[in-house]
């Protein structure tokens, strides 16, 4: 069929982890705890430092910010990837398409923002202790929060715009469980290189540029820890900061190898599961790693609830 002939897209089909009928079952009763266990975790922190006085500190904020982003991320994916696990026919409008991606790439962007800002607040607590409380105050730490969500925004939508802007013609059928840039472009229907280097760039800009910013942070910290003679006081930083980096390591690895490798005009299983861990699984991580190795958190759970 000639190309004058073909029409543009209204809608499309996610073709999901998998196609047998006994495997979707399984996942959608383990998506089904991820997402149940997400939400109540993320709310749980959120409620936790709202009613605790002594939670209301710059590192709480952020975490409270984080649970919520954490809360949106899994929200904008994972209801639909249980619907469709359900449904034979598992399709998306062209609409519906575009409003996840950006969603997603709002939430997406602005924890990789927020994650990079909260580097900077243990960084500012260990190495300079003494000008803390007048370099992290209430309005700088909305401000850094602000700007999280602003760059956020920002870059997701130069990436939809871009990606939108392609011609969709002929093949419907995206090789994966949500839309996004990577899975959609393979799908256009004219050269994409173009958008690519800009997703690209836009990638080395929101992902590369806080993983930057997140080293130097912590080879300060580690700088510094080294020079502390108390066992006690190095133990109480590594556990504050350890809960962090082990979000990053999760987050960070798995964007990275996602939108800043080479493009394939195929997208293989490994490329899907890989996604699992940045779209589904750190979202419910967050919370029980920094509450299961966090004192204050613990007590203030047992004061809450009286336990």
């Amino acid at each position: 069929m000639g190309k004058g002939n073909q029409t543009y897209l209204t809608e499309f089909i996610l073709l999901g982890l998998s196609s047998d009928y006994h495997t979707q079952i399984l996942m959608f009763v383990i998506f089904l705890i991820i997402y149940l266990l997400t939400v109540f975790g993320n709310l749980l922190i959120i409620l936790l430092i709202h009613t605790d006085s002594r939670l209301h500190t710059p590192m709480y904020f952020f975490l409270k910010n984080l649970s919520f982003i954490d809360l949106c991320f899994s929200t904008i994916i994972v209801p639909q990837m249980l619907f469709h696990l359900l449904v034979a026919r598992k399709t998306i409008s062209f609409t519906r398409c575009s409003i996840q991606m950006f969603s997603f790439l709002v939430a997406g962007c602005t924890e990789s923002s927020l994650l990079a800002v909260m580097s900077y607040d243990r960084y500012v607590a260990v190495c300079k202790p003494l000008h803390y409380s007048t370099l992290m105050t209430q309005r700088v730490c909305v401000q850094l929060v602000i700007w999280s969500w602003a760059s956020g925004i920002f870059v997701s939508l130069v990436d939809t715009t871009f990606t939108l802007c392609l011609s969709y013609q002929g093949q419907n059928k995206i090789n994966h469980y949500f839309c996004e840039p990577p899975a959609l472009l393979k799908l256009a229907s004219e050269e994409t290189y173009k958008v690519e280097m800009a997703i690209f760039t836009m990638g080395v800009i929101i992902l590369l540029g806080p993983v930057f910013l997140i080293l130097f942070s912590y080879s300060h910290i580690i700088s510094t820890v080294i020079q502390i003679r108390s066992g006690e006081g190095r133990l109480k930083v590594f556990s504050t900061c350890s809960s962090h980096f082990i979000v990053v390591v999760f987050f960070y690895g798995s964007t990275i190898f996602t939108y800043m490798q080479p493009s394939s005009k195929k997208m293989n299983k490994g490329d899907k599961v890989i996604s699992v861990f940045y779209s589904v699984l750190t979202s419910m991580m967050n919370p029980f790693i920094y509450s299961l190795r966090n004192k204050d958190v613990k007590e203030a759970f047992r004061k809450v609830f009286r336990i």
